[in-house]
């Protein structure tokens, strides 16, 4: 497979690290976010299109203060831009330059995190996400051929992500992340009224904010600090 040995390396590093954490009580979490998002290589700037994130994860200790983190989300990126202006081709055809994309996945996200003094955590690490639904429109039309099977867009998404998350209240925290596609997701010809044509890739761009719900918190802290028998 196309994407196959990025797949092994980051199932080898969960089996190493689960492995590590055997008789540690492993944390969950429930997470709820906004994304705020672009694709860079579109000619449309800025993070403008909202999504959704939901999903949930596993929290696994592996040495105090350090945790290996996986998930697994619903994710909604894609980009935005509304009419920029206005004009009526002879063939009747109207042209407003409003653009928009919706492009759904199903992803994976592992990441390593350190807690500072039980109320700040970074993280960092990589997401593999599947794309299983999207859709595309073009001067207010939607582009009937941008479709799953059309291969227009890439099926897999493999980014990189930053991830820093605060304590709210009890198991309540705040988090912010930034993903970014290490690999391109379209590549696509544009062209403007001049006739003038012009090659770019395409990669998803994502800045996320979300409460997440962390369990077994306390429990896992206090055996970590428990001494070994």
């Amino acid at each position: 497979m196309k994407h196959s040995r990025e797949v092994i390396v980051i199932l080898l590093i969960i089996c190493g690290i689960s492995t590590a954490a055997i008789g540690q009580i492993i944390k969950g979490e429930a997470i709820l976010g906004l994304n705020l998002t672009q694709v860079e290589g579109d000619e449309v700037h800025g993070f403008r299109k909202p999504g959704l994130n939901i999903g949930f994860g596993a929290l696994i200790p592996f040495s105090k203060n350090w945790d290996v983190t996986m998930e697994i989300s619903y994710n909604q990126k894609g980009a935005q831009q509304k009419d920029q202006y206005y004009d009526s081709l002879n063939s009747g055809q109207i042209l407003t330059g409003a653009y928009k994309l919706r492009l759904n996945y199903v992803e994976v996200p592992v990441l390593v995190q350190y807690t500072d003094k039980g109320f700040i955590t970074f993280g960092a690490g990589f997401s593999w996400g599947r794309l299983v639904g999207i859709q595309e429109w073009e001067h207010g039309k939607r582009v009937e051929t941008t479709t799953l099977s059309s291969g227009t867009y890439d099926k897999n998404d493999f980014s990189y992500i930053l991830d820093v998350r605060i304590k709210v209240y009890g198991p309540l925290k705040f988090g912010v992340r930034y993903q970014n596609s290490m690999m391109k997701i379209r590549t696509r010809e544009f062209s403007d009224f001049a006739g003038g044509t012009w090659t770019r890739d395409q990669f998803n761009k994502v800045l996320t904010f979300k409460l997440l719900y962390i369990f077994n918190e306390e429990k896992s802290t206090s055996n970590l600090k428990a001494p070994t028998p």
